[in-house]
């Protein structure tokens, strides 16, 4: 398993959930990606806990509570800052927005929510005692990352700018139009322009997909505990893809990955 003792700054580091049936997201996940959870953390983050897989930390979950904020049954995104405070201050000099500013969740580290010039919300993490993932690109951990944006050009000069991304466009047809973070096998993450296929009632939002050993094998996994499949397993030429909702309505992609 590939796996991670750190991440660098402006990277992927960790994914979390509030969902409105802990108990049945549990379960769900646990039939799906052989997921096991650690007991809640203190009371007053509202139950949040996280889980493992073969004892790597690979997600977080939580019940969800109004009074927290925030919106139930989304996967969010959180990119790794090694100051949160300079992050904020890059975040908005490049015309990104504060939704919730830093705040310490101690002892396990920083978090912040914010939205992207594109519209898009994202989360912020500077570890302490938590240092997000511990291992992806295998069955039931994080494979990639991808932001699907309502405003692209701007998406794409935003992480460029506040968090110094080294991007390369892979491809720019009018059909097409999609951005790496890195090159090649070096690539952390896809921003694609999304504004020709999402309603406009629908902003912009970032997308885990997560690695599973059988793409087909996982997708009936998923309808039998209580899920859907929302676009059928099909190639590409990264590997076989499908997108499903969890047995709450979340929406993930599933990719396959290599046995290992």
């Amino acid at each position: 398993m590939p796996l991670r003792e750190s991440t660098p700054a402006g990277n992927p580091v960790w994914t979390d959930i509030m969902t409105t049936d802990i108990e049945a997201s549990k379960k769900f996940y646990a039939a799906l990606f052989d997921w096991e959870f650690e007991e809640p953390v203190a009371e007053e983050y509202g139950g949040y806990l996280s889980a493992t897989r073969q004892g790597r930390l690979v997600a977080g979950l939580s019940p969800y509570q109004p009074e927290f904020g925030g919106i139930p049954n989304i996967w969010s995104l959180y990119l790794k800052s090694d100051d949160i405070t300079a992050t904020q201050a890059s975040i908005q000099g490049a015309g990104g927005q504060v939704l919730m500013p830093p705040m310490h969740v101690a002892p396990y580290g920083h978090m912040g929510i914010f939205l992207d010039a594109g519209g898009a919300a994202f989360g912020v993490w500077q570890p302490q005692e938590h240092q997000g993932f511990g291992a992806d690109s295998e069955h039931g951990t994080p494979a990639w990352h991808e932001l699907h944006s309502k405003d692209y050009q701007a998406a794409v000069e935003f992480y460029a700018k506040a968090f110094g991304w080294d991007t390369h466009v892979m491809s720019d047809s009018p059909e097409f139009r999609y951005t790496t973070y890195g090159q090649g096998d070096a690539a952390k993450a896809g921003l694609m322009d999304a504004s020709g296929f999402l309603p406009a009632e629908v902003p912009g939002s970032w997308i885990t997909y997560w690695g599973v050993d059988d793409v087909d094998a996982a997708c009936a996994t998923a309808v039998a505990n209580g899920g859907s499949v929302t676009e059928d397993p099909q190639d590409s030429e990264f590997g076989r893809v499908a997108a499903i909702t969890d047995c709450c309505g979340a929406s993930l992609k599933l990719v396959g990955v290599q046995r290992g």
